[in-house]
């Protein structure tokens, strides 16, 4: 997991986990708890600004830790992903679910909302300064310094998939590894993904075209 992750330090998750499965009450408080400003910023990133007027990002939030908490053993029982993205597919499906009760359209909830509105106070956002340079031409690079607001609109334009892996890399800080356990791909197969996903953002920020 990369430093710059918005979940929790893995190690000392695993300890918790493990606390957990012996029966520890404040050992699961802490691990549910821990959590909660992660899938805070999940939830305000990806809810559809058609639902977010009327539903709180926060009442969300506190739905999917119930949901965990009720789930708990269930999971412990079968650990077969590291907790984190257990916890961030009931926020998935959550969401998910809050979309198709408001009528929304069947696509990922974060679509219709811009980029833009949906990073919030992150100025900076770093996203297209951790684009490596060996993926981009020196056009680019030098859109990527000049024009970060472009930068924005291009990920926007991308199709779902694409945009997808490159918000779970580069907004969630996500590894390779992480990223290929979520989309049940191999981490080869999630490598190749993530490259094209960013041939194809090049091409929309230099207007080249990409096979």
């Amino acid at each position: 997991m990369s430093e710059n992750s918005i979940w929790p330090e893995h190690e000392q998750t695993q300890e918790l986990v493990r606390a957990v499965a012996t029966g520890d009450v404040a050992a699961r408080n802490s691990l549910l708890e821990r959590h909660r400003a992660a899938l805070r910023k999940l939830v305000h990133f990806r809810l559809d600004r058609r639902i977010a007027g009327r539903v709180d990002a926060s009442d969300v939030v506190q739905d999917v830790l119930l949901e965990a908490n009720r789930r708990l053993q269930d999971y412990l029982a079968q650990p077969q992903i590291p907790f984190h993205l257990w916890l961030r597919q009931l926020a998935q499906d959550r969401m998910i679910d809050l979309h198709r009760r408001h009528h929304a359209q069947r696509r990922t909830v974060d679509r219709e909302q811009p980029l833009q509105q949906r990073f919030g106070d992150r100025s900076s956002l770093d996203l297209a300064a951790q684009l490596p340079d060996q993926e981009l031409t020196p056009a680019a690079a030098s859109i990527r310094k000049e024009l970060e607001q472009r930068f924005l609109e291009a990920l926007d334009q991308l199709p779902e998939i694409d945009r997808e892996i490159i918000v779970m890399r580069h907004v969630e800080h996500l590894g390779n590894s992480e990223v290929a356990v979520a989309l049940e791909l191999s981490e080869a197969a999630a490598g190749m993904r993530y490259l094209r996903a960013i041939r194809r953002l090049k091409s929309v920020l230099t207007d080249k075209d990409v096979e």
